[in-house]
């Protein structure tokens, strides 16, 4: 007997043995169960995740001796016969080669006649988007209205090329890509039925060139057993298929990250030397830094969508710990731009370089967020060495610190100064200033005190510039930004109150010659910027 190719011999032939689709499967064998089997049915993905073999599987559900039923027998004539490809009532249709619309008209006209043996007659068109579009309109009315015996199974790669009017007509499923842990699964249990000794790193190899095909998958192990025999290291699949091990990407992206250029250049070269295909690389790459940002986003338990070896999380959660996920999505964005423009180049391991290059650099800018945390951090080590080194201890949330009073005797004696410098930021909120005094201040709050009299006045104040001028004004003076809030002073306050409103008037009205700094606040230009920003005049240039 022939030899038969591994992807024909583990074909499933049960809707449990299909891998990855659990989706279709749950779908089609309830459908079966409860009798609600549509006439058409239109099953799109890539290539090797199944389209073909659910629809024979359904096809062998429909017309097994025991039928219908989501278990096929696999021993009666029906069952065999679908399985040979011999089968008089399952047709199965090459859609590049019977594209016409002549070959339309002969299977709408065959579809009349009653099936030879099974309880339905079933199409299987294969490809079915190459079909012309004369041939798709020659089909609508017998796929909208097929007779009882019949069954439509469509299977495209490019459903886009689909006319809406036969997508309309069918119910539809979307195949996914299998993962490269189920394609590892099903290759490690094949071979232990085979006897083929393969190693983890091998099975993984070969899953991630297979791209989510486990047709493609199977295909490259039986090439592997025909070059290795029945024992098979990473290093045959290398070898055979131009791919670069699992260790050497995770050493690339560990130079790249920790912006190690001569290790990226002699990875590169090394990788050239071994005639690896460097567009892939690029792609690999890729993959890598996106799983890498998801770990970052997700975490560890997120991750686990991944569908990754606990090796490659692992890795991942080491690499994550060294770096954020802004440095990760300019990396990703570099390697985008490098990849476009490898595809056009001579010299592609020159542009690698380079682009990788430009990744290890993108990995040590450090962006805006990360400055503002730094800078955050020195303050904050800054303030606690400066309290170790004069032994203080930090401030205590109610507890009055020792210069407190020395404090608050200096904006006294510069309350006068302080308000003025709030009448040029805010000229507006000055008059509520006029009659108040400071009262407590604090390590983070300043209490100003205010005349009785114009209670009602500084309840009705609460204008968020004014304060915030107010604020600004008494950082010039102690050094620091505090919050500011307003009490009545109390009969026996002894904090006497500053000039009244008529003497604060008169010199703010004073028509002495003005110099420096007063010179240009007066200046209707200046004035107008000042209080437009409220900000404070810092340097003068002339």
């Amino acid at each position: 007997m022939a030899y038969q190719v591994l992807a024909r011999k583990w074909r499933p032939q049960q809707f449990a043995d299909v891998v990855g689709q659990g989706h279709v499967t749950r779908t089609l064998t309830n459908a079966i169960e409860t009798g609600r089997v549509a006439h058409a049915y239109i099953f799109v993905g890539s290539r090797g995740t199944g389209k073909t073999t659910s629809a024979r599987i359904l096809a062998k559900a429909l017309n097994c001796r025991k039928g219908p039923t989501p278990t096929p027998c696999d021993a009666c004539d029906s069952c065999r016969e679908i399985m040979a490809g011999t089968n008089l009532d399952v047709i199965e249709i090459d859609g590049a080669s019977n594209n016409g619309v002549d070959q339309v008209r002969d299977l709408r006209d065959n579809a009349r006649y009653a099936p030879a043996r099974g309880p339905f007659k079933i199409y299987i068109i294969d490809e079915v988007h190459m079909l012309s579009t004369a041939a798709f309109n020659a089909l609508l009315k017998t796929l909208e209205e097929p007779p009882a015996h019949v069954k439509f199974l469509f299977a495209t790669t490019d459903v886009h090329k689909v006319l809406p009017t036969i997508l309309s007509r069918c119910q539809r499923f979307d195949l996914r890509r299998i993962s490269v842990q189920d394609i590892v699964d099903r290759l490690r249990k094949g071979s232990v039925e085979e006897g083929i000794e393969i190693s983890e790193d091998a099975l993984l190899a070969i899953a991630r060139g297979a791209e989510g095909g486990l047709r493609d998958a199977e295909s490259a192990l039986d090439q592997l057993i025909a070059f290795r025999g029945k024992k098979i290291d990473e290093e045959d699949v290398l070898a055979v298929f131009g791919l670069v091990s699992r260790h050497v990407l995770e050493a690339l992206t560990a130079a790249i990250l920790k912006s190690d250029v001569p290790a990226i250049i002699d990875i590169v070269s090394a990788m050239d030397r071994g005639g690896k295909d460097l567009q892939r690389v690029v792609m690999e790459l890729l993959e890598n830094f996106r799983n890498l940002l998801v770990f970052l986003y997700a975490g560890k338990e997120g991750a686990a969508s991944l569908e990754l070896p606990e090796a490659q999380l692992a890795c991942y959660e080491t690499m994550a710990r060294s770096t954020e996920a802004g440095r990760v999505l300019r990396i990703i964005d570099q390697l985008v731009e490098t990849d476009g423009r490898m595809r056009y180049a001579l010299s592609k391991k020159t542009l690698l370089e380079t682009g990788l290059i430009r990744c290890s650099r993108a990995a040590a800018t450090v962006s805006l967020n990360e400055l503002l945390k730094q800078v955050a951090e020195l303050k904050k080590k800054a303030r606690s060495g400066a309290l170790k080194e004069s032994g203080e201890s930090p401030p205590v949330p109610g507890v009055k610190k020792k210069d407190e009073s020395d404090e608050l005797e200096l904006l006294m004696a510069q309350w006068h100064g302080i308000i003025d410098h709030v009448g040029r930021a805010d000229a507006l909120s000055r008059r509520y200033f006029l009659d108040t005094a400071p009262l407590r201040v604090g390590e983070s709050h300043l209490v100003v005190g205010y005349d009785p009299e114009f209670k009602e006045d500084m309840e009705r104040f609460g204008d968020d510039r004014a304060k915030l001028a107010l604020a600004r004004a008494v950082d010039r003076q102690l050094g620091r930004l505090l919050s500011i809030s307003f009490e009545p002073l109390k009969p026996g306050d002894q904090r006497p109150l500053p000039a009244d409103r008529a003497v604060s008037d008169a010199a703010a009205d004073d028509t002495q010659e003005l110099g420096g700094v007063m010179k240009w606040y007066a200046n209707p230009v200046v004035k107008s910027v000042v209080e437009t920003f409220n900000g404070e005049i810092t340097d003068i240039r002339e």
